[in-house]
């Protein structure tokens, strides 16, 4: 018999976002909810389970802690930031209904399966790397010793890894996430400051050719082979979206990078154009121009690109396996072609000075994207930039990558660029990109061209000032 299970975003923080891949748990410049996909996934392939999306629709533990008196099971998503939260919420969880059987996943309890074990005797188990048929599983009463790609505690305490679950190599073997989200969620509490709304997001595959040192989910939970669904299996799913969730006004592609295979994205964008639906996804800043051409043509409206530096020095760096000049020539294309960027950039990555900063700044306001966003480097464990930040001790190794109240905090410091002024760089950055005549006047006329937009903006713009002050609260 199948066990009740509840999947769950544990409550957290006002404003906090850990939908996204759990790339980027934190408040914020603009408040933004991501799709819990991940946590979507595995309860779309076990029967009668339920998800929940608490932080997106601003539930405390007492709006949910009746959930627990009729469940044998509940797997909650943790990250690195949102963890000593998540521990809470399982204690909770066991003081409330003591036989529910409670598993961890995501890449936090990928990387550092023993040390989650320990932190808490509420956590019954882990699972490893991809972990939706693991808990298919688990929710179908397997016994733990037997379960494939856990780490678990037995009956005297002792934390046992069992084998790894092989990799995933058939993705049209899982369900659509898009019922689940139907079903368990209020797709209108979803919004993101570059994305049309309300929006749906999904992935056509898992794992990215990259091998950027800072990213999270290749190294510990996706890996470095794309694995993909087929095309027909996507273009049901959107033809499910559009069919179900009318409302729906853009679909957004979550893979790590959708361009890293163009005749697939190519023919994958010809059959988008036949439905006549508005797409985004992130991509890689060197698609070129004849790919580009056929995205645009087939209802592409925006690329998520990770500039992260304008020194082509940090980008070979961080192994990021991209030239300037290319990722000039990129944007030229895309604006040329009418798509719309929204531009990541990252600061205090290794070999970052002062000057690398300003050659960042002033790349990013000469390539011009419509909207960036500026973090700061996150060293998270399981990552290669994690394990360079620990031996060169440019870092303790804390898990403490936030302040309680969800603002991200410089990690790294260098001896010649200390933690505190990578931190006031963000802001400088943001100000001297943003208020610029060229780009007011960019989001002005967007605003007068559309009413929803003009109250979004507005909005984000309350926000935007909003997390400049919390930025120094927190730095005090």
């Amino acid at each position: 018999m199948t066990l009740r299970t509840l999947f769950l975003q544990a409550p957290s923080f006002d404003g906090y976002d850990g939908g996204a891949g759990a790339r980027y748990q934190m408040k914020r410049e603009v408040k933004s909810f991501w799709y819990p996909t991940w946590l979507a996934q595995p309860a779309a392939l076990v029967e009668g389970s339920k998800l929940i999306d608490a932080p997106a629709h601003d539930q405390s533990w007492d709006d949910i802690k009746h959930e627990m008196d009729e469940r044998d099971l509940v797997i909650l998503h943790t990250s690195t930031p949102s963890f000593g939260q998540d521990v809470r919420t399982a204690e909770l969880i066991k003081q409330r209904n003591p036989a529910i059987r409670i598993g961890f996943i995501g890449a936090k309890a990928a990387v550092e399966s023993t040390k989650v074990l320990e932190t808490s005797t509420a956590i019954d188990f882990v699972a490893r790397n991809e972990f939706d048929f693991t808990i298919l599983d688990v929710a179908n009463g397997m016994p733990l010793r037997e379960v494939e790609g856990i780490s678990w505690r037995d009956d005297d305490g002792t934390i046992i890894h069992n084998k790894d679950r092989a990799v995933l190599e058939n993705m049209d073997s899982l369900p659509f996430v898009s019922p689940i989200y139907k079903r368990d969620l209020v797709m209108e509490k979803y919004f993101g400051g570059y994305l049309l709304h309300p929006y749906v997001s999904f992935y056509t595959g898992r794992g990215c050719k990259s091998r950027c040192t800072f990213c999270l989910w290749p190294q510990t939970v996706g890996g470095h082979n794309y694995r993909t669904r087929s095309i027909p299996h996507v273009i049901e799913e959107v033809k499910y979206v559009m069919r179900e969730m009318p409302q729906t006004k853009e679909i957004f592609f979550d893979d790590d990078t959708l361009t890293d295979n163009l005749p697939r994205v190519e023919a994958l964008a010809m059959e988008l154009g036949k439905l006549g639906i508005t797409w985004s996804c992130n991509a890689k800043a060197n698609v070129p121009y004849k790919t580009l051409k056929i995205l645009k043509e087939n209802g592409l409206r925006l690329l998520l690109v990770g500039y992260e530096s304008g020194n082509q020095q940090i980008l070979h760096n961080i192994k990021k396996g991209l030239r300037t000049d290319v990722a000039r020539q990129f944007t030229k294309d895309c604006h040329a072609l009418g798509i719309v960027i929204h531009g990541t950039f990252i600061l205090g990555l290794p070999g970052e000075t002062e000057e690398t900063i300003e050659e960042t700044i002033n790349y990013a306001k000469e390539i011009d994207p419509h909207t960036i966003q500026v973090s700061l480097a996150a060293p998270y464990p399981g990552t290669f930039l994690f394990k360079q930040a620990t031996e060169n001790g440019w870092f303790d190794g804390t898990d403490h990558l936030l302040t309680d109240g969800g603002n991200q905090i410089a990690q790294l410091s260098y001896p010649h660029l200390p933690a505190a002024v990578i931190f006031d760089k963000v802001e400088e950055f943001y100000k001297r990109f943003y208020f610029r005549p060229s780009k007011i006047w960019s989001i002005v006329s967007e605003m007068l061209r559309d009413w929803n937009m003009m109250k979004r903006r507005l909005r984000e713009g309350v926000e935007f000032f909003d997390f400049l002050r919390r930025r120094k609260d927190a730095q005090a």
